[in-house]
């Protein structure tokens, strides 16, 4: 049996997926409020971050992968415009589909894909930026999967990966104490679920952290990797430039 790790528990690498799925599909219905009320709403100037980097042109092609309720996706379909194209993807129909209705809200129509982020169902080259936020730690072969983004985007083509990371030592115990014994107390508070929130708390600890990712891109297609620490490393921005 080949392992895997589910937060700090060591699972058969076949159900982590599984799992994984579980996870969002019991938070999607709240996850938009849970992400304000954990991050005191952190994660929009974060996201508004990423889309500021990405800088995506009129006529380009953006994959969105993780997408979730799809906020990073409306920001890149009203840059990249009409003569552009913005995929909106996420392994969990759940998520997807509440994402879905929320661009529709907004009155934007995007192609919506329930798909693996290690098994891209798009050719070579297609794309002009891929972006993973807040994803990429509850994938089961990190390695694989940030090949495959490198596989569909063109040559000199851009992937972000925003993601949770390792945060400044002074910053460390006052983390933890939020983490373990704050954020899954809010999680059964208002979406009746303090353990997928434990599981957020432990999957950001077995993340790889700022030098670790950006080696693991390096390694797997990115010829040229920056990161950019936000709230003291709370979160990092990783920016790869395809080879």
């Amino acid at each position: 049996m080949t392992t895997t790790h589910f937060g700090f528990e060591t699972v058969d690498e076949q159900d982590k997926a599984r799992r994984v799925r579980g996870v969002f599909d019991s938070v999607a219905p709240k996850y938009d409020i849970m992400n304000d009320l954990m991050s005191g709403g952190l994660h929009r100037l974060w996201k508004a971050y990423a889309v500021a980097v990405a800088n995506v042109q009129e006529g380009q092609r953006v994959l969105d992968i993780a997408g979730g309720t799809g906020d990073l996706a409306l920001a890149f379909a009203r840059k990249a415009g009409p003569a552009g194209s913005v995929v909106h993807t996420d392994i969990n129909a759940a998520m997807l589909c509440a994402g879905r209705d929320r661009l529709l809200d907004a009155g934007v129509v995007l192609p919506t894909v329930v798909c693996d982020a290690e098994q891209l169902p798009f050719p070579d080259g297609y794309f002009d930026l891929v972006s993973v936020a807040f994803g990429l730690r509850n994938m089961t072969h990190k390695d694989a999967a940030i090949a495959e983004m490198a596989r569909v985007l063109k040559p000199r083509g851009k992937l972000l990966v925003l993601e949770f990371s390792r945060v400044a030592k002074p910053l460390a115990k006052a983390y933890d104490w939020y983490s373990f014994k704050v954020l899954p107390r809010i999680g059964q508070l208002v979406a009746g679920d303090a353990a997928s929130y434990r599981y957020l708390a432990e999957s950001i600890r077995m993340h790889p952290g700022q030098q670790e990712l950006k080696a693991l891109m390096r390694k797997n297609g990115f010829g040229h990797v920056d990161y950019h620490n936000l709230t003291g490393g709370v979160v990092a921005l990783h920016v790869g430039i395809k080879c």
